[in-house]
């Protein structure tokens, strides 16, 4: 393939924030009468819009929480980003240093919004890298696992979707590169992924972000 285009997700790929977030996300439930661990909330959550996990924890309560909701869960994380720090993935930075270096077009493509992308990018140092080029499932019609907002990303960036190659952690991510047309590579680097399940969806599994570089560099670019 040609590489035009690298499109990352964020929480977790660009940012160490998934901890952060499935915490916060217990607790938030928890408060609603539904026990989850963190690693239950990692599990059915990851890389989902919040919109949809809405309508499935209102399912499982039995009322509805209001249009609020999404917002107040969204203010609570990035209120734990701005108190506890956000670390950039170990390696990531060089990747991007690598590409940009390659002259190869990168985005950012995640089911968080704008507003929180650029918190969590900017405690951890990246959003130089990418503040103009950050776009979000609200975007679109439907969140990942729908291929939506890699399509989207690689109309904005001007790249044919089979000469993108997109850099994901989570399942429902994996599954929405796969059927935008694009070649996906999955990150395993977090000891609670089912790397197996990532490959079954087609990802390209690797553990430490310092491999990608290699791999980038082996792919033609535009």
């Amino acid at each position: 393939m040609v590489c035009e285009l690298v499109i990352f997700d964020c929480d977790g790929v660009l940012v160490d924030t998934e901890p952060m977030a499935n915490a916060v996300m217990a607790k938030t439930l928890s408060e609603l009468g539904l026990v989850l661990s963190v690693e239950d909330c990692r599990n059915r959550f990851m890389g989902r819009s919040i919109k949809p996990v809405q309508g499935e924890v209102e399912a499982e309560i039995g009322r509805t929480l209001g249009s609020a909701w999404p917002d107040q869960v969204r203010e609570a994380l990035e209120d734990e980003f701005r108190r506890q720090g956000v670390e950039a993935i170990p390696g990531v930075r060089s990747v991007v240093e690598n590409l940009r270096a390659s002259g190869i077009a990168y985005c950012v493509a995640s089911s968080g919004r704008v507003p929180k992308m650029r918190v969590s990018l900017g405690q951890a140092g990246l959003l130089p890298y990418f503040e103009d080029v950050l776009y979000s499932a609200d975007m679109v019609a439907q969140g990942k696992p729908a291929p939506d907002v890699f399509l989207h990303a690689a109309d904005a960036m001007g790249a044919a979707p089979e000469n993108a190659v997109v850099i994901e952690d989570s399942l429902p991510g994996v599954q929405a590169g796969v059927r935008a047309g694009m070649r996906v590579f999955a990150y395993t680097g977090d000891p609670f992924t089912n790397a197996e399940e990532l490959r079954q969806a087609g990802g390209e599994t690797f553990d430490d972000m310092r491999q990608l570089v290699d791999v980038l560099q082996l792919l033609p670019d535009g």
